[in-house]
């Protein structure tokens, strides 16, 4: 369930872990859609039966795919009530740092790295973790930069 926050209060948050999204799973059929939206289909995340003798037993999504997916995994984790429009502005730093198996679980933590508003709009910068269920390791770390129209 997504939590309803002030944009403006999130100043006082800078260093803290500020919310983890709820538990998705990352199926075939969402790594086939998105294989095929961004023209590329490698074996490794499409073919489910060359994928079993591949390296990871398996097919496992695109990074890119597990790294578009922090915009959904934000708006299902809060939602601000004085925010006119959010935006992405960018990436500091990105990481995959974990192979992410098909049908596995992910979910992100969202740590506020930084808080700087100049005139309408507020530039955060958020030190994203994605854990999979059951994984030793995150599957992606980021430092992800959204700004927020207030």
């Amino acid at each position: 369930m997504s939590a309803t926050l002030s944009i403006a209060e999130l100043s006082s948050r800078v260093g803290q872990e500020v919310g983890v999204s709820p538990w998705l799973t990352i199926g075939q059929q969402r790594v086939d859609d998105y294989a095929r939206a961004i023209n590329d289909p490698q074996w490794i995340h499409v073919d489910v039966e060359r994928a079993k003798t591949g390296p990871f037993g398996g097919t496992i999504a695109h990074g890119f795919l597990t790294l578009a997916m922090l915009s959904h995994l934000i708006e299902q984790t809060f939602s601000f009530d004085d925010r006119k429009m959010g935006i992405n502005y960018g990436l500091n730093r990105v990481r995959f740092t974990a192979p992410l198996p098909v049908g596995s679980r992910i979910r992100a933590h969202f740590v506020l790295g930084s808080w700087e508003q100049t005139g309408d709009m507020i530039q955060t910068v958020w030190n994203v973790t994605v854990e999979r269920e059951g994984g030793e390791k995150p599957v992606l770390v980021a430092e992800w930069v959204t700004r927020a129209h207030i």
